[in-house]
């Protein structure tokens, strides 16, 4: 009996128009060789949630430091995302004479005033190929993908720089296992004992023969006697 296909799979494979064994395959091939199969459904899920089409280079993964992936999406999924979210309504991008800055607006149906971002390439510059050869069409990107992220609220996902930045410093956060105490013996068997932390009874101070014996000219008053108070009248 062959083993039930995830939903997550099958659901990427009808929306790609494949085999769901043949979305597997390929996707485990060419997008994600690393990943298990676990980190491979977390994709999917991803791509289903965003409609974005891996076989298109819309989504794809990094492999992360210490395990796990990171879903990247290209700047033509950052494209497809703004233009068919049911809120948009416009888009202007304006770059500077200069080449050092670029802002970008977007207009959503439902608020009156524009998303606005503003990136800068001395942030924003890597020392890759595509940033030393097309500088400004990659400040462009920068600025569309990052106003396209606050104007709608996408989240879980990287663009190409971000993405290597997140791969790179992602750490394994589970905690060690660690050998317990022996059998029969618990953390507390060395604790020091109530009577360790016994103090010794302190001798009491002695009773002066005459006002001023420790404190000249200090008058001592005569004690007084004082009601008990009965809780029950509380």
């Amino acid at each position: 009996m062959s083993k039930p296909i995830a939903p997550m799979l099958v659901e990427l494979a009808e929306r790609m128009g494949v085999n769901p064994s043949q979305a597997y395959m390929t996707i485990k091939a060419t997008i994600a060789p690393k990943a298990t199969n676990e980190e491979l459904m977390a994709f999917c899920v991803v791509a289903n949630q965003y409609k974005l089409n891996p076989f298109l280079k819309e989504i794809y993964a990094f492999p992360g430091k210490n395990g796990g992936i990171v879903p990247i999406v290209g700047i033509d999924g950052w494209l497809k995302l703004i233009n068919t979210h049911p809120k948009f309504d416009g888009m202007d991008v304006e770059m500077s004479g200069d080449g050092e800055s670029c802002t970008c607006r977007i207009y959503r149906k439902d608020n009156q005033h524009p998303t606005v971002i503003t990136e800068y390439l001395t942030e924003c510059k890597k020392n890759t190929d595509p940033w030393r050869q097309w500088p400004r069409r990659m400040l462009r990107h920068k600025a569309i993908m990052q106003c396209g992220r606050v104007a709608f609220g996408f989240g879980g996902i990287y663009d190409e720089d971000e993405g290597k930045d997140v791969a790179g410093g992602m750490r394994n956060v589970t905690p060690e296992k660690t050998d317990g105490p022996p059998e029969g013996e618990t953390p507390w068997n060395n604790a020091p004992s109530p009577e360790e932390f016994r103090e010794e009874p302190r001798e009491a101070l002695p009773e002066p023969e005459q006002q001023g014996d420790f404190i000249p000219g200090l008058e001592i008053p005569a004690a007084k006697e004082y009601a008990t108070a009965n809780m029950e009248d509380y």
